[in-house]
């Protein structure tokens, strides 16, 4: 069962650029559209498929080896923790392809673009699954190449084309120093492969090539993941990428850089080690997102600083070294994807009537697309930690853990923060919903599709607000994969 949803997992780009060249051959480019929609299902359907698979394994890990085993063969090394992964990235990609069917419709070079959208769902499934270095790194490479590509989608645009060749200089340079720190990885335990790097380093006393080995992957990981200082290019990559794949980039991309780095830390380093370090960047990278969030007059730029402050508080659940703390970060994960993933399509279809990102000329935009404006406030509230939202239970759970970690300045940070977000959150539904709209100001709601998916979002975030037990659980699930289990699963690869 296992490998032919890996085949598909692998191989799903060609079958959409497939389909989309004998669709334009046809003249039946809707076809091509309808393709890519069911493909995205598809992977939702086939890491559920994974799930239950993983449920009937007797240790919780499945093991698919290619070219042999360890240390030469890469492997998909999967477990609780990349299913859950895995599973964010797939439903996001999913709501984000439906959308794009009427977004992306006066578009041209759609082949190349559902093309690229799927090999970027295919490099963080692939990411989340990698259980060495070598396939966590192929995998990468194809998440960054296809999100470079994307960014800069509108090549007749030069803001798209500056942004997608500045994120491309810094991505690559992120790529680089990982690799670096992989060769460094290799040259001292003379392996690739998770479970074998960590027998030979983790609990180990720490010498300088260890502290060169942190810094490099704090780096590598941290230009994708928009760690600051490393987040240069993100305010300008995401507002220029058309509003799905701003959805992909702040909902799901920079999240699966965090959740490489977070698994690479806890297999090869002791919490006490980084618990320190990771603090201060989760300080830094949330306290700064919000203070530029602040001074943002384009609604996309906005929603972009917001994503480097909700990495910050993602930080805080690794900061704290406890499995409670993961389980918040991974929930919050998922938590983000929805929620971030819904706002930047929800103000993608007021842009796609408006024609404009200036939040000062969206004076009364609300009442001409209530529904849509229903969807923003969701979207809004739950970012900004209000009760009933999905994102105040993964908040609660990220600040709690902090207090219980000893970390009492970082929990009030965090507080302090969520608090001072809901300001520019508030400011864009205030004058959303207020005044009258410019004079030749015309809009009415998206297209059914745009709405209809905004919507269901925006209910499922709604849900999991006020129903959590399930995600909460198979959180809780993932973060015990990672931490408590570390032996069982260095166990299970190497018998």
């Amino acid at each position: 069962m296992v490998i032919p949803t890996l085949m598909y997992f692998m191989f799903s780009p060609m079958l959409v650029v497939l389909t989309g060249l004998l669709a334009e051959r046809t003249g039946q480019p809707k076809l091509r559209d309808v393709v890519a929609v069911i493909v995205s299902a598809l992977g939702v359907v086939f890491v559920w498929t994974l799930y239950n698979a993983l449920q009937a394994a007797p240790d919780k890990i499945l093991v698919f080896s290619l070219g042999g085993g360890p240390p030469l063969g890469a492997s998909f090394e999967i477990d609780m923790m990349g299913i859950f992964m895995a599973f964010s990235a797939t439903i996001l990609g999913f709501f984000a392809t439906v959308y794009s069917y009427n977004y992306m419709e006066y578009d041209t070079r759609l082949t190349e673009y559902y093309t690229l959208l799927s090999a970027l769902v295919v490099g963080m499934m692939g990411v989340a699954f990698a259980g060495d270095f070598f396939t966590l790194f192929i995998f990468w490479e194809m998440m960054g190449i296809a999100s470079y590509a994307l960014v800069s989608f509108r090549k007749d645009l030069w803001g798209p084309i500056e942004a997608g060749f500045k994120y491309m200089v810094m991505g690559s340079v992120g790529s680089t120093v990982l690799f670096f720190g992989i060769a460094l990885v290799y040259g001292i335990t003379g392996t690739l492969n998770f479970a074998q790097i960590s027998t030979v380093i983790h609990g180990q006393p720490m010498n300088l090539w260890y502290y060169l080995i942190f810094a490099l992957f704090i780096i590598g990981f941290g230009v994708k993941t928009a760690i600051v200082p490393m987040h240069t290019w993100l305010p300008d990559a995401h507002p220029e990428a058309p509003s799905p794949v701003s959805a992909m980039l702040s909902g799901i991309l920079i999240e699966t850089g965090l959740y490489a780095l977070t698994r690479v830390l806890f297999l090869l380093f002791e919490p006490s080690f980084f618990k320190l370090t990771i603090a201060v960047f989760a300080a830094l990278t949330m306290t700064l997102g919000n203070m530029m969030a602040l001074r943002q007059d384009d609604v996309k730029r906005m929603l972009a600083y917001s994503s480097i402050a909700q990495v910050g508080y993602m930080l805080i659940g690794i900061s704290t070294g406890l499995t409670y703390g993961l389980m918040g970060t991974l929930l919050h994960v998922l938590n983000h994807s929805l929620m971030k993933g819904l706002a930047f399509l929800s103000i993608g279809s007021i842009v796609y009537e408006t024609g404009t990102r200036d939040i000062n000329k969206l004076q009364g935009v609300g009442k001409m697309m209530p529904f849509t404006t229903l969807a923003v406030i969701v979207s809004f509230l739950g970012l900004g930690g209000v009760p009933g939202i999905n994102g105040f239970i993964s908040k609660f759970i990220l600040f709690n853990a902090a207090l219980g970690a000893g970390m009492l300045i970082l929990a009030i940070l965090g507080v302090l923060n969520s608090a001072l977000s809901m300001a520019y959150y508030l400011r864009v539904i205030i004058v959303l919903l207020s005044g009258e709209a410019e004079e030749g100001m015309t809009a009415k709601e998206a297209p059914i599709l745009m709405v209809g998916v905004t919507l269901v979002m925006a209910v499922l975030i709604i849900v999991l607000g006020l129903y959590p037990n399930p995600v909460v659980g198979i959180a809780s699930s993932a973060s015990e994969a990672l931490i408590d289990n570390i032996s069982k699963y260095i166990g299970v690869i190497l018998s």
